[in-house]
């Protein structure tokens, strides 16, 4: 594989920890999901060396990343990588957001629109963010109610809870079981080798309620999604948007991506992988690597 500097930036009040490298003249900042870090894009990374600049950065709390203040928006996100872009200079940027990293992404092209040059959603959530419901004794969501309090996320004993007890305890084990279930649901797996290198990132997350709370209360629609009335903000993306979708995804469900596009109108194109779930990288590598490279 190619090699990739693993730096680190003084970013306000946090130092974000990154990897760049690649050698094409196009730049392309990759920005990872929950429960990951930016060590999740390296066989992308690999594929795209020749292509682009890269730069994949580890969000405040993940990975590598320092995790100073708490944070209650994907926007506060954005904004670390509003500073990480004017820092290193960075124009004409090609971002990728995966999973909770799109909606960091769609932040990134409302509020740089002079910066941001394409947005590329992978699996992306949806504009009016992923809502989280109260439990019955079986376990069940209970469908009309809404976790609403960081307290109440923090307990909740079906999605948060065991995570949080498998991230105090490094339980690697209960993180491959979670990931098997819910992510590699298109039959694929990393290979065992890198399969504990991504799960030892995983645990390194210090931030899960605050990502939680944030993707309940993201919302660039014009519509009410429980937790309130949207921003209408999708509106001010005008740049290209690449909607990257697996069939088989049952953690972000095709209806986002439906959403986001039709929000978007012509400005969005929607590509659905057949066979692929929630991680494309291990799915569908080849395919998206080539929708990436298109101009």
């Amino acid at each position: 594989m190619n090699e990739f500097e693993f730096k680190k930036i003084h970013i306000k009040n946090e130092v974000l920890a990154y990897r760049e490298g690649g050698l094409g003249d196009r730049t392309l900042l990759l920005i990872h999901g929950n429960m990951s870090s930016s060590a999740h894009f390296d066989k992308l990374m690999d594929a795209l060396y020749d292509d682009f600049k890269i730069y994949a950065v580890d969000l405040r709390g993940f990975g590598h990343s320092s995790y100073h203040e708490r944070f209650d928006s994907l926007k506060e996100l954005s904004e670390d990588l509003e500073y990480f872009i004017d820092k290193l200079r960075l124009k004409d940027v090609e971002v990728l957001g995966w999973s909770t990293g799109g909606g960091i992404a769609m932040h990134l092209a409302i509020d740089c629109p002079d910066l941001i040059k394409r947005v590329i959603l992978l699996e992306s959530v949806g504009i009016m963010g992923y809502p989280m419901f109260k439990k019955d004794a079986q376990g069940q969501p209970i469908l009309t109610e809404l976790l609403m309090t960081k307290e109440d996320i923090e307990n909740d004993p079906v999605q948060v809870a065991p995570v949080l007890d498998a991230i105090k305890n490094q339980n690697a084990d209960f993180y491959k079981f979670l990931w098997n279930a819910a992510i590699y649901t298109a039959g694929n797996q990393p290979n065992p080798e890198d399969y504990d290198y991504y799960v030892s990132e995983m645990l390194l997350q210090r931030n899960l309620v605050d990502i939680d709370y944030s993707l309940t209360r993201f919302n660039l629609s014009h519509a009410d999604n429980g937790y309130g009335v949207g921003s209408g903000e999708i509106e001010r993306i005008k740049c290209p948007v690449l909607i990257i979708q697996g069939d088989k995804d049952i953690v972000v469900p095709m209806d986002m991506a439906v959403g986001i596009k039709d929000a978007l109108k012509d400005t969005a194109k929607l590509v659905v992988l057949e066979n692929s779930a929630h991680n494309p990288m291990v799915d569908s590598l080849d395919k998206v690597v080539a929708l990436i490279k298109e101009k």
